[in-house]
């Protein structure tokens, strides 16, 4: 009995991964057969399709430390960004200033509360960002909490001045 469960198990992963592979390659990395979709069905979400051609195979990731923030003991909150290159080509980000990424803090009506901008100098400072396949850079800063009111839930977006299509929100409870 068990011989015939493991044999039927073998031939529906054997099927599975025959049908589920293409005929040519894909341009997406994260493209998985339906059997690998029913086993795994919590996976990673897939890449983002950009209208602008130059940034696609690009994925953001927030993460925003404490996800609770106790206003009486944080005054900073750390916001860590993460441009992933998740295709087979290099990336370039040109960008005119030495500012990379914006972060705001909103209420949950979409107010702003705060702007990161308006407490960092920005200087006429053009760089080139390249992201090869496969890997990723970090943006780590901190932006105050000063404007946030307690039991209330507030949106951190952080998006690329550069590039507004890169944009990402995540949002947070605040408690006293």
């Amino acid at each position: 009995m068990r011989r015939r469960f493991a044999l039927l198990l073998l031939i529906v992963g054997i099927i599975g991964h025959t049908f589920g592979q293409d005929a040519a390659p894909t341009t997406t990395p994260q493209r998985r057969s339906w059997l690998g979709r029913i086993l795994h069905p919590f996976s990673s979400e897939p890449i983002p399709r950009y209208k602008d051609p130059r940034l696609r195979g690009l994925g953001l990731d927030l993460q925003i430390t404490p996800q609770t923030i106790k206003l009486s003991e944080v005054r900073q909150l750390a916001i860590k960004v993460t441009v992933t290159n998740q295709s087979k080509r290099p990336i370039p980000l040109d960008f005119p200033t030495n500012q990379r990424i914006e972060i705001y803090l909103r209420n949950s009506t979409g107010d702003i509360l705060t702007k990161w901008s308006d407490n960092h100098a920005i200087t006429q400072k053009s760089a080139l960002v390249l992201i090869n396949p496969q890997e990723h850079v970090e943006y780590n800063e901190t932006i105050a909490t000063r404007d946030l009111t307690p039991n209330k839930v507030f949106i951190a977006e952080v998006f690329f001045p550069a590039y507004p299509e890169l944009r990402i929100r995540q949002k947070f409870l605040a408690v006293p």
